[in-house]
């Protein structure tokens, strides 16, 4: 079976006959999702402001939908990353901001506002979404009343400082035998 990994390869190494299960966490996955789904809405909001608004029928918001654009990258770009957390809960704010912005184009003289009702559907299932990944991506911190785990005696060396430097004199003593 072919395997791509198999490309990059050079000729000692061994080659990858079949891949495993990912070593990702179902709500990693989903992190990762939301971040390139965040990531790509960023892109079209910020290359066609005109469109969406249009599209709404709130016409003259196209500063405001490009700022949201940048928001959606910059919130995607964390959401990639190691502190994925913060990214996730960007992208929950935001999606308030998105609920927002909505609304208040949700008027009785906007002819779309069939359009309207829709995006703030879809705002409100991604922000679940959001909201689940951000709390299952939640770093894992010790209960409050737990108790610390303190090592003030502790110097980092198995056999403490004196253990470390009598090594150390064996060793020099015995170069010098060798020398």
């Amino acid at each position: 079976m072919f395997h791509f990994s198999n490309i990059v390869r050079t000729k000692g190494d061994p080659k990858i006959v079949e891949g495993g299960p990912s070593l990702k966490r179902p709500q990693d996955q989903l992190a990762r999702a939301l971040g390139w789904f965040s990531i790509g809405l960023g892109v079209v909001e910020f290359l066609a402001p005109r469109r969406i608004t249009e599209t709404l029928g709130i016409e003259g918001s196209e500063t405001l939908v490009r700022t949201f654009g940048v928001r959606e990258i910059v919130a995607g770009i964390m959401s990639l990353s190691v502190d994925k957390n913060v990214g996730l809960w960007a992208r929950v704010g935001g999606d308030g901001l998105d609920a927002a912005a909505l609304l208040s184009g949700f008027t009785a003289d906007n002819p779309k506002k069939g359009n309207i009702a829709l995006a703030l559907l879809m705002v409100s299932g991604i922000a679940a979404l959001d909201y689940r990944a951000a709390q299952d991506t939640k770093p894992l911190r010790p209960a409050r009343d737990a108790r610390r785990k303190l090592y003030p005696n502790r110097s980092g060396y198995p056999r403490g400082i004196e253990g470390a430097r009598s090594a150390a004199r064996q060793i020099a003593h015995a170069m010098k035998s060798n020398s």
